[in-house]
């Protein structure tokens, strides 16, 4: 009978109710939207990409329930921060442009020339520029591409889809030996500290199961955003196929995946970011006609069941989640009650997968 049930995907009601949960445990406990975060080594003011990717995962969740309270909870947001960047207009970094994602969600829906005004000069330096090696780890994959895309659409712009696919494709090819990406196990490096001959204690290639993440998340945001005609759209769907098709065999027996993706001896266990970053884009490939659902569902399924079952606690904390860091023995050990160092990207990870699964 379990098997039965491990195929199944969980109830929509199911999924909104853990999600509601987790997502009111987090308003409650951050009511002042523009109040800094306390690291365990800095104080970070709270537009920075962990906070960005936890807005990322709330207008997901509102575009599935909109509920007043949680547009309120992201536009006061960009006002605390007038709707700017931790390092200013001239940033190159992706951790500061992150929040650019949100703004440009707000800013569509009510147009207010502030919500764009930044994030919109700061990607245009970009643009303008001929530096194209500002990525070279792989999480700003995530944090910047999509931003691109968003003004890509927005302005009808092709300037900036270009810029994204030439940076992209420098991390991608160039960052480090011969790029970050290993095309022969369709899988990304999270920086040139992991390209060999570093291997894991079994001798294996590390993958970082969340930088993975990010890459699986980064195409998938892209992909949804760009019109089916933008340049380049190809390029991003052969990749992002090719990482679904290496990451499906290396799901555990228990639904997630190792923070080490091809050593379970390189602490192994449970994680919620790298998982929930998995579902999030196969359960996305599934809705668009990419996967095939008699593979992925089952997969999908697992996971996410295990996520509802082993990290949401009764009051909506999240067990399970790796904190900060870029590789498998940071914010170790984990545990079901470990508070992460940031609370908040791990609930964004977690929205988009969850929302992504309802929609199925």
């Amino acid at each position: 009978a379990l098997t039965t049930f491990a195929q199944k995907l969980p109830k929509k009601k199911e999924l909104l109710k853990a999600m509601t949960s987790a997502n009111a445990y987090f308003m409650n406990k951050w009511p002042d939207v523009g109040k800094p975060i306390v690291g365990k080594d800095r104080t970070r003011p709270s537009n920075i990409w962990t906070r960005g990717v936890y807005y990322e995962g709330l207008m997901a969740l509102y575009k599935l329930d909109p509920q007043k309270s949680y547009l309120d909870y992201a536009i006061s947001w960009g006002e605390a921060h007038k709707w700017g960047l931790r390092n200013g207009i001239t940033t190159r970094n992706g951790d500061d442009q992150c929040c650019g994602q949100t703004y440009i969600d707000l800013y569509l829906m009510d147009k207010k020339e502030e919500r764009i005004r930044d994030i919109k000069v700061c990607m245009d330096n970009m643009v303008n520029s001929e530096k194209k090696d500002d990525w070279s780890w792989v999480d700003a994959l995530q944090m910047a591409m999509p931003v691109f895309a968003k003004l890509g659409v927005l302005y009808n712009d092709n300037r900036y889809y270009e810029k994204m696919y030439e940076m992209y494709l420098f991390t991608k090819n160039q960052h480090g030996d011969k790029g970050l990406y290993n095309p022969a196990e369709g899988l990304w490096w999270r920086d040139k500290d992991f390209d060999p001959p570093y291997k894991t204690p079994a001798g294996k290639n590390c993958y970082w199961s969340r930088g993975d993440g990010w890459v699986v998340a980064a195409l998938v945001r892209v992909m949804d955003i760009m019109p089916k005609d933008a340049p380049h759209r190809d390029e991003y769907q052969k990749t992002y196929l090719e990482m679904m098709r290496a990451l499906a065999p290396l799901q555990r027996a228990d639904g997630y995946w190792n923070v080490s993706l091809t050593d379970e001896t390189d602490f192994g266990g449970k994680e919620l970011t790298g998982t929930a970053l998995f579902v999030y884009g196969m359960a996305w490939g599934m809705r668009n006609g990419l996967l095939d659902k008699k593979i992925y569902q089952p997969i999908v399924a697992k996971a996410m069941n295990a996520m509802l079952k082993e990290c949401v606690h009764p009051n909506g904390f999240l067990g399970w989640v790796q904190g900060t860091g870029k590789e498998p023995k940071d914010g170790q050990p984990l545990s079901y009650d470990k508070q992460p160092d940031y609370e908040d990207f791990g609930l964004g990870c977690f929205l988009l997968a969850g929302t992504e699964v309802a929609k199925l």
